[in-house]
């Protein structure tokens, strides 16, 4: 049997998990945070919910995991239910309400007071229900009904199983980001856009809004150094500023005022890009410059949370780990974390490689196994059916999960670069996915199909090599070791089963440095001159029974030392 650990975190949780404002590009001065002990009941789907629950969840947690204090599995044979009573402050409900979701897996239908307000699938998106009319004053009840088909179907899963194992893990479902509620005048701003351009001095804004005239000022702590009014879109020119990048992370603050509402936002002035260095080698840039992306693979897994981080601590308690370590990036694999993720990166200074969340039906082993070996790649577009990809509507479903990841992390300062598609898990049409990518966002590189299944388009070859030699080949695009690694050590006492899986398996902590150290120094640092220029190192914690982690699933013993990395790592640039 699993052991289901408790993480450093776990004990500080309590009765109110994940109290922080939830977006922090777009705050209010209030909102209601619903998060807390609900009622749940998981039923079969043939059988007629009579409104009696099984007993009390800790939402944002799904039923599986040990934060929920349910522990119970959820089927594509069953319903989920919740149920929440709770109270509205008085002066609180002002013209409109809306009700706000961060992430509900898979499809759901919700209802306020008894009053049908919305439904939605999709299990890593935020969204979100106007509630004006059945909200009230006092007591209310919320409903929500929740159906997942799990590791079943075609729908965006992540690395979700029904068959968990080696690279694949436990499927979780429900309510798994926080759930809030914000009340907002007639004519509120729904949403921004926020592009810095460095090259001309300006930040671009626009604020999604029926007021007819804007008000953005810029702040550099208390001091407003540039502001503008008037209707949407505004160019801000700013006199002078401070490059953001990881080694300066400097973010600017915004007041945006549009009528009766006002919201606070930030952003920093960074360019990303590819160009040529001094010899002609085609590098990534930042701020026009060349720059190394040394990063680590993260799924964003947690021993008792599953998908939900324990805590706000508990994510940036990964990120500073890594900074201390000497990393500048984290790969985002096949994962979409909740905001303040992408906060607490924007404002520590780390770099992220975003994964969409793949899809599809069974993978072909022969496909996205045999075939990489023998260095062959199919076309995704003529050889759908060997990428599980003949479903229409998956594909179409594919499609909308995309412009929904690439508009809900548009402002992020850290979100370097777009991974469409990760070893032909569920690829399709990769140049004309790429070239989508690219007409809605030119402000980042893409690395179109990461690890194989190259149909050279994207702005990068993107290999991924555990077993074999590293070489950097003859193209016109920039290179990037995208995956690598798995240096793997069991932790007794901090394992998820005994059943260990890893790529190169050390039993001691210095034969895995030694490792470390030889694989760095005679594979990597060696390759930068001759045209490497990203590395992504598999990968930050233990998953399961992965134990390829440089720390344990619980997040309790670091397997290598912080300053044994941080030597390592300052070799690691151009």
């Amino acid at each position: 049997m699993p052991n289901i650990m408790k993480s450093r975190f776990f004990d500080d949780v309590g009765d109110k998990p994940l109290q922080e404002y939830p977006r922090p590009q777009l705050v209010r001065s209030g909102y209601l945070n619903l998060n807390g002990l609900w009622k749940y009941a998981i039923r079969g789907l043939s059988e007629e919910f009579d409104g009696n629950y099984d007993g009390d969840i800790l939402v944002p947690f799904s039923p599986e995991t040990l934060l929920s204090r349910v522990q119970r599995k959820v089927t594509a044979d069953d319903l989920l239910y919740y149920n929440l009573e709770f109270e509205i402050p008085d002066g609180f409900l002002k013209d409109k309400t809306i009700l706000h979701f961060t992430a509900v897996d898979y499809a759901c239908v919700v209802k306020l007071n008894g009053c049908y307000v919305g439904s939605h699938e999709g299990g890593f998106f935020p969204f979100d229900f106007d509630v004006t009319d059945s909200i009230m004053n006092g007591t209310n009840v919320l409903q929500v009904e929740v159906y997942d088909p799990s590791g079943e179907g075609v729908q965006a899963r992540g690395k979700q199983s029904d068959n968990p194992g080696t690279i694949w893990y436990t499927p979780q479902s429900g309510i798994w980001g926080t759930v809030w509620l914000e009340s907002v005048p007639a004519m509120y701003i729904s949403d921004l856009k926020i592009v810095p351009d460095i090259d001309s001095d300006t930040v671009k804004i626009w604020a999604e809004t029926e007021a007819p005239e804007v008000t953005v000022e810029v702040l550099d702590g208390d001091d407003v150094i540039a502001s503008e009014s008037g209707p949407s879109p505004l160019f801000v020119i700013l006199p002078s500023y401070e490059l953001w990048s990881p080694e300066n992370p400097k973010l600017y603050d915004l007041r945006i005022i549009a009528g009766e509402d006002e919201v606070l936002s930030y952003f920093g002035m960074r360019k990303f890009g590819v160009g040529p260095d001094e010899n002609g080698i085609q590098r990534l840039m930042l701020n026009n410059k060349p720059y190394f992306h040394n990063g680590v693979l993260d799924q964003g897994y947690w021993s008792d949370g599953m998908l939900t981080a324990p805590s706000d601590e508990a994510l940036i308690y990964d990120i500073e780990m890594l900074k201390d370590m000497g990393f500048n990036m984290i790969r985002k694999h096949i994962k979409i974390e909740p905001l303040r993720w992408y906060y607490h990166c924007d404002r520590l200074g780390m770099l992220v490689w975003q994964d969409m969340v793949n899809g599809g039906g069974e993978y072909n082993l022969f496909c996205v196994g045999i075939l990489p070996l023998l260095n062959i790649n199919l076309n995704d577009t003529k050889h759908r059916k060997f990428f599980a990809r003949e479903d229409e509507s998956g594909r179409e479903e594919y499609m909308c999960d995309l412009d929904r990841t690439l508009d809900l992390l548009k402002n992020q300062t850290s979100v370097a670069m777009w991974v469409p598609f990760n070893e032909g898990w569920g690829q399709f049409d990769s140049k004309a996915v790429t070239e989508h990518i690219r007409s809605v966002d030119p402000t980042r590189t893409i690395d179109s199909t990461s690890g194989w299944h190259d149909q050279g388009g994207g702005d990068f070859v993107s290999k991924h090599i555990y077993f074999y030699p590293i070489y950097v080949p003859k193209d016109s695009r920039c290179f990037l070791l995208s995956e690598f690694g798995g240096y793997s050590k069991p932790t007794p006492g901090h394992m998820y089963t005994k059943k260990a899986f890893g790529y190169h398996m050390y039993p001691t902590k210095g034969l895995l440095q030694r490792a470390y150290k030889k694989l760095f120094e005679r594979r990597i640092i060696r390759n930068i001159p001759r045209g490497l220029s990203a590395t992504v190192y598999t990968q930050v914690s233990d998953v399961e029974g992965e134990v390829n982690g440089l720390i344990t699933y619980d997040r309790r013993v670091e397997k290598f030392d912080r300053d044994f990395l941080r030597k390592i790592n300052e070799k690691v640039h151009l």
